[in-house]
């Protein structure tokens, strides 16, 4: 199957090459990057002394530039929205790494199950901008205090209509795979999209989570299917 990949560079790369070992063949089209903010993420480590959560492995990429900065800090316990952010974690040297299925919501009832939760010390979100508040909302609902230090930010990359056409012209993608609502809806505003939503019919949109899955226009909802749960292996088990 041609399957089109709209994560950002990095981790769509990866992507891309777990989908060539399936039999798969990956096309990619990126339409955000992160910009790291490593100073602002160290500051408030240094601040702080209690535990860590993250929601995305793009939080730990922020930090494992500077691994002399980072050592001092690796026995903390840290807690990550799903496996594949825990293992961003312990690859970079995290000795105490709790992942919880899910999303933010669950990552926040795991912590506050926790000794972590129960201390009253605040815990660091090390968070990105734009990010759903679904993470902060429950915590905050189940009496957790955070401190939210912005990490990372989103930035809209260009996307030339050339590579639009290119990617739809001589034959469609069979799946298209969308990780974030984010990234959903900048990929149905694209003004060669938005205006030709019915050369997507037949093509197979693959969401990570309903949350996602809600940002397809309503004329293609027909075609979604939502991952069992919110990781890319659940995700890919959809082609």
């Amino acid at each position: 199957m041609r399957v089109l990949v709209t994560r950002p560079p990095q981790p769509g790369a990866r992507t891309a090459q777990r989908l060539a070992a399936m039999g798969h063949e990956p096309l990619t089209l990126p339409l955000f990057e992160p910009l790291h903010d490593a100073e602002k993420a160290f500051a408030a480590l240094a601040d702080t002394d209690g535990s860590v959560a993250v929601t995305s492995a793009e939080a730990i990429r922020a930090i494992t530039g500077r691994p002399g900065d980072l050592a001092p800090h690796l026995n903390r316990p840290l807690y990550a929205v799903g496996d594949a952010t825990a293992e961003e974690a312990r690859t970079a040297g995290f000795a105490s790494v709790t992942a919880s299925s899910g999303n933010g919501a669950d990552l926040a009832t795991l912590i506050a199950g926790q000794p972590a939760g129960q201390t009253g010390i605040p815990i660091l979100y090390l968070a990105g901008a734009p990010r759903a508040e679904t993470f902060e909302t429950r915590a905050k609902a189940l009496g957790l205090t955070l401190t939210v230090a912005e990490c990372y930010r989103m930035r809209p990359l260009d996307v030339p209509v050339e590579i639009l056409r290119t990617i739809f012209a001589t034959e469609a993608p069979d799946a298209i795979l969308f990780y974030s609502r984010q990234t959903a809806e900048r990929f149905f505003a694209l003004h060669d999209i938005s205006t030709h939503l019915d050369a997507l019919i037949g093509i197979r949109l693959l969401c990570l989570s309903k949350t996602v899955a809600d940002a397809v226009p309503p004329e293609l909802q027909g075609h979604v299917a939502i991952a069992e749960t919110p990781d890319e292996t659940s995700l890919l088990s959809l082609i």
